[in-house]
């Protein structure tokens, strides 16, 4: 974790994106400890807010993409086969195949709220042959929810970021789960004011 924390602060924006594009694939880096570190900086003034929150939003999102190439090219048996070399737990990868055979699409969403669910749900999405500009659609949406959230806490917590990381893996799954519902709701309701606008 100190490493990466160096790596920011020496290399800044370049450090953002190489780290978590490594740690959505599966690498064993610290995601929301470092997004909550980059909100830090950005509050003290190491960094700037907008070019922060870009960084983390294209390294999530490259990130995932290679995920769901190396599922998508690869299928299923092959995933399962080199999972245990990139310390990709069988419990992991079942659970990830029941929230995908649950949710769909929407496991995008959720996952990166989720540590050892983010790191494959992209893999097991491209292995069941979900659409590139579906996939596109919820997981870079995904990727701005999650880099945009914990940065935002990191930059409102300030001196406190510290104390805020050692308890942030409690509501991940509920504020997730929110999310979730508050993005269906609007989209439900955009399209619904889109149709009655055209009628």
């Amino acid at each position: 974790m100190d490493m990466g924390f160096d790596w920011i602060s020496r290399y800044g924006y370049g450090a953002i994106f190489a780290l978590l594009m490594l740690g959505i694939v599966g690498l064993p880096i610290p995601d929301e400890t470092l997004l909550l570190f980059v909100g830090y900086l950005s509050f003290n003034g190491t960094l700037r807010l907008e070019p922060a929150l870009a960084t983390a939003f294209f390294g999530s999102a490259c990130g995932i993409s290679l995920s769901y190439a190396i599922g998508r090219f690869l299928g299923m048996r092959t995933v399962k086969k080199w999972a245990p070399r990139f310390h990709i737990l069988p419990s992991h990868l079942a659970r990830t195949y029941a929230w995908v055979e649950r949710w769909g699409k929407y496991t995008l969403l959720i996952a990166y709220f989720i540590p050892g669910i983010r790191h494959v749900a992209a893999l097991v999405v491209g292995a069941s042959l979900l659409p590139p500009a579906v996939f596109a659609r919820f997981a870079y949406t995904g990727a701005l929810l999650w880099s945009g959230t914990f940065i935002g806490m990191g930059f409102v917590a300030g001196e406190e970021w510290r104390q805020l990381s050692a308890h942030v893996h409690r509501p991940l799954v509920l504020g997730a789960l929110a999310i979730v519902v508050v993005f269906g709701v609007a989209l439900i309701l955009f399209r619904w004011s889109t149709k009655s606008s055209q009628s």
